[in-house]
Order: C-alpha cells, then sequence, then structure tokens
C-alpha cells in the first residue's frame, strides 16, 4: 500500500514533540502539507526546522496557538483557514490520586483534552463536508476503555473523545469524510520519558527496567509487554487519514499493544 497525500493539508496539534511530531512527520512522508501546532512560537519553528532539514522538500508550516482555550483554538483556525486533515492530538495527563484532584484540575483536562478537538472540530468540519473530503482524527488512549485508577481525570476525557469522534461520524452518512479514534497504550514519548527518567532516579532503576516493571505492573495484560513508540501510534493514524482508509469511519482504532481484553 502506497498512501500519498500531495495536495492535502494536514493539521496536527500539540505536534512539536512526541507522538503529535511523529504523525506530523508521518504525514509529511506521506506528501501532505503539515501545520505544526504548539503553545511557544520558538518550540513550533525548532520542530518546523528539523522536519525540513530532514525532509527539506518537505511543505511545513508554523502555528503557535493555545488550543486549551477558546481563544487559542479561534487563533488557530483564523491562522490555517482550512485543513483536509485534523488531527486532535493535544492532551496532558499526570497521575494523581482521585481523591486529591480538584475541580480545577478537571475542568483543565477537560478544556484540554476534550474541548480543544469539540472546538476545532466544530470549525473546521463543515468545509470538508462541502468539499466532500476530509479526515478527522481523535487521539485517544486505551485509557478511555482501561480507565486507570492512578488517573482518573485522564481516561473520562479519553472516553469523551470517544462519544464525540462517534458523534461527529454519524454527521458524515453518505460523505467523503471520516472521522475516527485512535487509541495508543503507554508510549514511549518525549514527556513520557522524563516520567521514566524520573521514577528511575528515584528508584535506582534504569529508565528500561521502569518501563518494563511500569507495564507488568499496571498494564499486566498487554500483549506486547512493552511501551510503544511514537512512530507504531503515527502509523495508524497516517493510515487513518489516506485514501485508502475511506472504509473506516466511527472507529476506535487500537495501537495499545493488546491491553484491552475484548473482541471488537
Amino acid at each position: 500500500m502506497k498512501i500519498d497525500l500531495t495536495g492535502k493539508t494536514a493539521l496536527v496539534t500539540g505536534s512539536t514533540a512526541g507522538i503529535g511530531h511523529a504523525i506530523a512527520e508521518g504525514l509529511v512522508e506521506a506528501g501532505a502539507k503539515v501545520v505544526i501546532n504548539g503553545r511557544k512560537e520558538a518550540t513550533v519553528e525548532a520542530a518546523v526546522a528539523r522536519l525540513k532539514g530532514k525532509y527539506p522538500d518537505a511543505r511545513v508550516v508554523g502555528a503557535a496557538a493555545d488550543v486549551s482555550t477558546a481563544a487559542g483554538c479561534t487563533k488557530l483556525v483564523k491562522a490555517v483557514n482550512q485543513v483536509d486533515i485534523l488531527v486532535n492530538n493535544a492532551g496532558i495527563f499526570e497521575d494523581k490520586d482521585f481523591f486529591e484532584i480538584p475541580d480545577e484540575d478537571w475542568t483543565r483536562f477537560f478544556e484540554i483534552n476534550v474541548m480543544s478537538g469539540v472546538r476545532l472540530s466544530r470549525a473546521l468540519m463543515p468545509a470538508m463536508l462541502k468539499r466532500n473530503w476530509g479526515r478527522i482524527v481523535f487521539i485517544s488512549s486505551e485509557s478511555a476503555l482501561h480507565i486507570p485508577k492512578e488517573m482518573i481525570h485522564y481516561g473520562f476525557t479519553k472516553t469523551a473523545q470517544l462519544a464525540i469522534s462517534r458523534g461527529l461520524a454519524e454527521l458524515t452518512s453518505g460523505t467523503g469524510v471520516t472521522v475516527n479514534s485512535v487509541l495508543p497504550g503507554p508510549t514511549r514519548s518525549e514527556g513520557v520519558e522524563d516520567f521514566l527518567q524520573a521514577d528511575a532516579k528515584q528508584s535506582g532503576l534504569s529508565p528500561d527496567e521502569m518501563a518494563s516493571r511500569f507495564v507488568k505492573e499496571h498494564r499486566s495484560t498487554s500483549l506486547l509487554q512493552r511501551f510503544t513508540s511514537v512512530e507504531e501510534v503515527a502509523n495508524m493514524v497516517v493510515y487513518a487519514c489516506s485514501l485508502q482508509a475511506s472504509a473506516t469511519n466511527g472507529a476506535a482504532l487500537r495501537v495499545e499493544g493488546g491491553i484491552v481484553r475484548t473482541i471488537a
């Protein structure tokens, strides 16, 4: 299968590092023009430079905007005008005891992980429907189905993304637009690497040993028995954005190594 997205423009939120940056790179490799997004101008410019350095002929531009706010989403929409592909990747996570999570944290997680995708889809999806082609992908998580007791507020937002994604897919009936969710499992992104490094320092173990222990203790049902790579997640997202994925719509596509023990 050769995925060719030449002539398509993609916006990937939260794409200066981690899974988002790997997705952006995958879309660049497939020929798409890609808009890199992050909160800070400097990190956006650095991410754009990295991709242009690796792919000299790539069409990559930056759009700094904080998508955790309504104003930030409005700023981003004005910057991009319209896109063919929207990947709602921006998100946060943290370990926190349920009884220690204040209302402000619940609101913050909801605004960033959920409302960013709601606002951008609401603004950019109508033009996709009018043109009769488009791809929207929400980066959810296996935590949407397998709610982790150590971060219930995170799991709640990931489940909400599945509901929104499926609901939006219903609005595409009979068109060339698709809306799907991709559900990674524990993924060794830069943010997770920092988390592993900190825990490793406290425990006296190496980051690799911490990663292995995390999977055994917290995701013991994993068939993969390791963290996924950002590239493995990006591969699924690029497929979901492709012309070949025209019959994949309203789906929750799992890239979590078999953690969730369900057949469908």
